[in-house]
């Protein structure tokens, strides 16, 4: 019979298979995929939490390599900790079980004609009908993604059953088990889905062409066939990512190996749940769930020792300018926004160590830890050095703006990003201020005038303070709070800005000091009060809402009104 065999309607069948996979996942990714990098993003806190959420996000995707990338992201971007991340990963490989049961449930127990056929066509009429923007077409995808995975199935398991009639199980040399487990590796590193794999497993088992062994054993090597992809993804990749791609590793090879060493005990811990003989297929189902769950367990204890060896084999190499968006893909856009926030914060770090030391004041009056450029690279830099170095920096973060905005955005996540990216141009020209008048300012400590080296001394408390109040607004707990707090620093900054403008009127009629230099003294002030205020208006729209920032902008129109008012009533007096 097997001169009857039709290659080609097997390989259509996988093909079909895998192209139902694929729209199968991106239809769920599209209409859920927010929700799930939520559920990666924010309930992985804990062993057995990220474990939960690996397996419940797996388990609805059905695609590992897209949790792997989100866990990839959200470690990158310095939103999840390396231990969770291990425990995401041994959750997602309990949750690619899911498509065994699904395959063994539905698509050898049922007629699959009487549902694949159905799926196929109203979904394939609703994805005429509606346009690709609308969530009805992703729910089309979706059905389509369904249909064409069991007609594949279908396809498959036909031209297989044509192939196992009158085929001799005996006939089948005994390689040995590691010889199985290195075919279920190559195959799922060849097709790149260990659903597939494992499908075609299921097949061969279903119409008499292994033994419940030998699928038993391929199965154990698709998981290992699993890493492959992850792998591949992580040579010449950032430290964290090969650290994520070498979990994924050890855990697959740690748990094959157990469930091979083990693989009597475990088959018989199926037959207390099904007939291997009987229902072959469920039983390898079973199979799969039992040995994932088992290499869990005995991973449980280690996860924070595992983390940690990790983290010594591949330490992180610091990015000589950005420290969290290089490690970030712009395709997770959650994450991207998380990154690319703690880099704007972190820009406003290095923007501030310049202008303190454009004052010749000890960071260390304001800063109680090294900042990133000079602690990365070990060296201190000129000023001319910081300065080129935070444009570039400045530069990178546009960059990955821009980068954003390929992705698809939400009308929330791009208002967000169009603060995010104002918030690093106010920062960047407030340097540039300080960089036009630093040296003013030495020439303000070498005059021979007293009141010039007076002044020197007030614009360096000016900046400490105002420092020491941002910094403080960057710790506290509540939006409400540093809404407040900001308003108060900006109305501190212009009342000092007014007392400075009162006493150089002072100053001048007392004859204290002569005409040019009260330009100087005018100019540098004018500049240097409005860096203040840039950085404080970069805070608004770094840490505050978008209702608290529109409360903030109609405060300080309210303000302005009301200083001309002032202005006017002095005039008339």
């Amino acid at each position: 019979m097997n001169e009857t065999f039709d290659l080609w309607k097997l390989l259509a069948g996988l093909g079909i298979f895998l192209f139902g996979m694929h729209q199968l996942e991106d239809a769920v990714k599209a209409l859920s995929g927010k929700a799930f990098r939520k559920v990666i993003s924010h309930y992985t806190n804990g062993r057995l939490r990220s474990i939960g959420s690996g397996f419940l996000v797996t388990s609805i995707l059905q695609v590992s390599s897209a949790v792997s990338l989100m866990v990839l992201a959200f470690v990158g971007a310095g939103i999840m900790s390396m231990e969770n991340a291990v425990g995401v990963i041994m959750g997602a490989n309990v949750g690619t079980t899911a498509t065994a049961w699904i395959v063994a449930f539905l698509g050898f127990k049922l007629n699959i004609e009487t549902f694949a056929l159905p799926l196929i066509g109203v979904g394939g009429i609703l994805m005429v009908l509606f346009g690709t923007a609308s969530r009805i077409f992703q729910a089309s995808r979706l059905l389509i993604g369904f249909g064409f995975l069991f007609l594949g199935l279908d396809y498959m398991k036909g031209s297989v059953e044509i192939l196992a009639e009158g085929f001799d199980l005996s006939s089948i040399p005994n390689y040995g088990p590691w010889f199985y487990v290195l075919i279920g590796a190559l195959f799922t590193g060849l097709m790149q889905s260990s659903s597939a794999s494992i499908a075609l497993v299921l097949t061969a088992l279903h119409g008499g062409l292994i033994t419940f062994a030998i699928g038993a054993a391929m199965i154990i090597g698709a998981n290992i066939g699993t890493t492959f992809t992850v792998l591949l993804g992580a040579v010449g990749g950032i430290p964290s990512k090969k650290r994520v791609a070498l979990s994924h590793l050890i855990f697959n090879m740690v748990t094959a190996v157990v469930a091979l060493l083990g693989i009597r005990g475990l088959i018989a811990l199926v037959e207390m749940f099904f007939d291997i003989q009987a229902n072959s297929v469920m039983a390898l189902a079973l199979f799969h769930t039992l040995f994932n769950l088992l290499g869990v367990l005995l991973f449980l204890p280690f996860i924070g020792p595992l983390a940690r060896l990790l983290v010594r084999i591949f330490p992180d190499r610091k990015a000589i300018l950005t420290v969290f968006i290089d490690k970030t893909p712009a395709e997770v856009v959650d994450a991207a926004i998380a990154a690319l926030k703690k880099e704007i914060n972190h820009m406003l770090e290095e923007c501030q160590l310049y202008n303190l030391r454009a004052l010749s004041i000890d960071e260390k009056l304001v800063f109680d830890h090294d900042l990133p450029f000079e602690k990365n690279l070990k060296k201190k830099f000129t000023l001319e050095d910081l300065y080129e170095n935070i444009k570039l920096l400045h530069s990178e973060i546009f960059a990955f703006y821009s980068r954003l905005h390929t992705q698809k955005l939400d009308e929330s996540e791009t208002k967000e990003l169009e603060r995010l990216v104002f918030a690093s141009r106010n920062i960047m020209n407030s340097i540039k201020n300080f960089k036009g008048i630093r040296y003013d300012f030495d020439e303000f400590d070498c005059s021979e005038n007293a009141y010039m080296n007076t002044q020197y001394k007030l614009f360096r408390r000016r900046l400490v303070e105002s420092y020491h109040n941002m910094n403080r607004i960057l710790g506290l707990e509540t939006k409400e709070e540093q809404y407040r707090e900001l308003l108060k620093a900006f109305v501190h900054i212009e009342e000092t800005d007014k007392k400075f403008i009162r006493e150089t009127m002072d100053a001048v009629s007392a004859s204290r000091i002569h005409d040019m230099e009260i330009a100087s003294l005018l100019l540098v002030n004018r500049l240097f009060t409005q860096a203040c205020r840039l950085q404080v208006f970069g805070m608004k729209d770094l840490l505050l809402s978008h209702e608290q920032i529109n409360d903030f902008d109609r405060a300080m129109d309210v303000k302005d009104i009301m200083d001309e008012e002032k202005a006017k009533a002095m005039e008339k007096k």
